[in-house]
């Protein structure tokens, strides 16, 4: 039977083709790490989205050292990968039994963040659970109609207010919640450029709603990134962190891209660790990000 891990391993294959394989090819005949072999592997780790600062770290762990041969450079690779991931936090998404648990979820436009909220509230729906969407992308037509949509397919419910303050919408729907015991909350935001001031400040007044109103029931703030983005998911990370004090990535597209080592420049930069990642088109492809899964995926 065609498991989620052999999914996973089919899932990954260029990012660990990209990543492993050919920094393995390229290395581990070699009798020693010389200046010339260790520069050509920097190359290809940065070639992989690894992230210059990383792969350079990376590199020079293995400069002027004697233990670990090139023939050595998988096992090496692994063992760092695994640590930063587990230095970077717990990869459980929050969830509390018996109460409010609100998910606040940014991304830029394209990331595919209504597409995630979708399979999110189609989850909970699955495990029982109340889930009510808020619509707080209230600007863009299309965008409303998206998260309606969606919010059908889950059989979620929603609050949409068409162009009215996305906060306002958010604190409606935060009202609505608890009166009407429900278990879920997922905060549609739109997506914003992030090098546009103005649309951040939105974001960080929805997001200071939720703090002002329900604190103790905010489990996540979750950026949305399209693996195919590589190092620009990097640069939209460090801004939305600033702004909204991110806890969670969430990795979309992953299947078919060749820039899943995103992954390990976000925890190795930010310590911000992948929760959820986006391994097809189904309802049900929205899986609980596993580290040592998805190491062991990319070298096997």
């Amino acid at each position: 039977m065609f498991n989620f891990f052999d999914k996973l391993k089919n899932t990954v294959s260029k990012t660990a083709q990209a990543l492993v394989g050919n920094v393995a090819d390229a290395v581990s005949e070699e009798t020693e790490f010389s200046d010339f072999v260790l520069d050509d592997m920097e190359d290809l780790l940065i070639s992989a989205d690894l992230g210059v600062n990383y792969a350079a770290e990376l590199v020079d762990k293995l400069r002027g050292q004697s233990k670990i041969k090139p023939s050595e450079v998988k096992e090496f690779m692994q063992n760092e990968f695994i640590k930063i991931l587990d230095e970077a936090g717990s990869c459980k998404l929050n969830y509390k039994e018996n109460e409010l648990n609100i998910y606040f979820i940014t991304g830029v436009n394209g990331a595919g963040k209504t597409t995630l909220i979708g399979k999110l509230a189609y989850r909970f729906k699955q495990e029982g659970k109340r889930v009510l969407i808020a619509a707080g992308d209230t600007f863009r037509a299309a965008a409303e109609e998206q998260v309606d949509i969606w919010s059908k397919r889950s059989g979620a419910d929603i609050v949409r207010r068409d162009k009215a303050d996305p906060a306002s919408v958010v604190y409606e729907a935060i009202q609505k919640a608890r009166n009407e015991k429900y278990d879920v909350v997922l905060v549609d935001t739109a997506g914003r450029l992030q090098n546009k001031f103005n649309l951040m400040e939105e974001l960080s007044k929805i997001k200071n709603v939720i703090d002002k109103n329900a604190p103790e029931e905010l489990r996540e703030s979750i950026l949305v990134i399209d693996a195919n983005t590589g190092q620009n998911g990097l640069v939209q990370a460090k801004v939305f962190k600033e702004c909204v004090n991110l806890t969670a990535v969430a990795l979309t597209k992953l299947d078919g891209s060749a820039k899943g080592a995103i992954v390990l420049g976000i925890a190795k930069d930010l310590s911000l660790p992948v929760k959820l990642v986006g391994v097809g088109e189904k309802m049900e492809d929205l899986k609980d990000f596993e580290s040592k899964e998805f190491i062991k995926a990319l070298f096997e």
